[in-house]
């Protein structure tokens, strides 16, 4: 089964709790803090295997946890990271962030991984708090808490050369003809259901990847027939190959098939109409096909026009020379604009507020990933732990914040489902 686009929720393992320990040992004078640091969450990482074609392994998985770190122990024992998630996917793969839109990998290289949510660190020790004024620390840290994401995960297939066209002008005949891809060829539309791949050759033996994307129609970049379901793997091609039946052999006028399915080219995405494409003028051995070519070369003047029969296997290998020669002038080029990848667009980010406070009936509601962050990771059963927690907050600005929105003593403030009350 071919399986091109699933969603998912990952959930990288949160860091080991740190230890509160104390040094206890006979003859050892103020043995003093004991406790070692928590172990690091594991990571979730995908790793593109160019065995694999489709993500079927994925489809059944609504989501992916990672394991926590180890907790610390005493004597200063450190707990061990827990081992990362290996997710294998196809090549083309492309990781896209469903809370912010932004593109989190595009994975195009064997063996090539990258690490889709970060396991968090392991929690501090009570070793690790120990200063010159707090010489026996009382507390330890609770583990980061792992990075959790709803990610959409699509194949967008890999391949040099898409073959665009309406149903049956003879894509899988003419990827069958010049590749080894076996194609199911039939009479009837919508033969092809999923996109093949083919490897073909020039003369010259340069090879290239053609793929054979599945039948557009009037829609199709809405969702109709196959729809758009398939018109994504033709965004990594670098030309574009438009097969038309030139024989009419289904009734159709050739130039409204070419102009139909550029406009749905357009309408999916325009940058696709920006591609080097050329015109495989298919089913010449047709009768009226050298006719109803005439006629097409009048209003296409700006394409590079190749008459064909793939049945017959005749004038193929012209196509595949010429698209040998230009794919080896054609530069490698990004699929995505850099404000659309979320590495490129960080700084953005750091110019957010580090924290939002709002009013709910009467609680005061404080919302901010760092707060919450430091929140989960402050163990409140130390009264030293409880006073370093609000000394942090009073730092990040949060007393003054709702001084300025009115808040009075004895005010309820909430940070996610803690309550506590307000002291100036």
């Amino acid at each position: 089964m071919f399986v091109d686009e699933v969603i998912l929720k990952v959930m990288a393992g949160a860091g080991g709790d740190g230890c509160t320990a104390f040094r206890r040992e006979k003859y050892i004078e103020m043995g003093g803090p004991y406790g070692g640091n928590g172990g690091h969450g594991s990571d979730i990482v995908f790793e593109v295997d160019e065995g694999l074609h489709t993500l079927l392994d994925l489809r059944y998985q609504k989501q992916i946890k990672g394991k926590k770190g180890e907790n610390g122990k005493g004597k200063n024992q450190h707990g061990k990271n827990s081992e990362d998630i290996i997710i294998k996917v196809p090549q083309g793969t492309v990781v896209t962030d469903m809370d912010t839109g932004l593109i989190v990998c595009d994975l195009k290289k064997n063996k090539e991984r990258f690490i889709v949510a970060k396991g968090g660190r392991g929690g501090r020790g009570n070793s690790a708090f120990k200063t010159q004024n707090n010489t026996a620390p009382d507390f330890s840290e609770n583990g980061e808490p792992g990075e959790e994401k709803i990610l959409k995960v699509e194949v967008k297939m890999l391949a040099d050369v898409g073959l665009v066209g309406l149903p049956s002008v003879g894509k899988s005949t003419i990827i069958s003809t010049i590749s080894r891809s076996k194609p199911k060829i039939a009479a009837y539309h919508f033969t092809t259901l999923v996109p093949n791949l083919g490897v073909t050759k020039t003369q010259d033996n340069y090879s290239f990847v053609v793929a054979d994307l599945p039948g557009l129609i009037k829609g199709a970049s809405l969702g109709e027939g196959l729809g758009d379901k398939f018109l994504k793997h033709i965004e990594r091609t670098k030309v574009i190959a438009h097969v038309i039946d030139m024989g009419a052999t289904e009734g159709r006028c050739p130039y409204e098939d070419y102009e139909l399915i550029n406009k749905e080219l357009e309408e999916f995405n325009p940058k696709l109409l920006k591609k080097p494409m050329i015109i495989i003028a298919n089913k010449m051995d047709v009768e009226g096909a050298q006719e109803n070519l005439a006629e097409f070369k009048k209003k296409v003047k700006d394409k590079k026009i190749f008459e064909v029969s793939a049945a017959l296997n005749q004038g193929l290998q012209d196509v595949v020379d010429y698209l040998g020669k230009i794919l080896k002038e054609l530069p490698e080029e990004e699929l995505y604009d850099e404000d659309r990848i979320e590495s490129h667009v960080l700084y953005k980010f750091k110019k957010e507020e580090k924290f939002t406070i709002t009013k709910e009936d009467d609680v005061w509601v404080i919302h901010g990933k760092e707060v919450e962050k430091l929140f989960k990771m402050t163990k409140f059963s130390s009264e030293d732990a409880i006073l370093r927690f609000a000394k942090k907050l009073t730092r990040m600005g949060i007393d003054d914040k709702l001084d300025s929105l009115g808040a009075k003593e004895g005010d309820q403030v909430r940070i996610l489902d803690f309550y506590f009350d307000y002291r100036k």
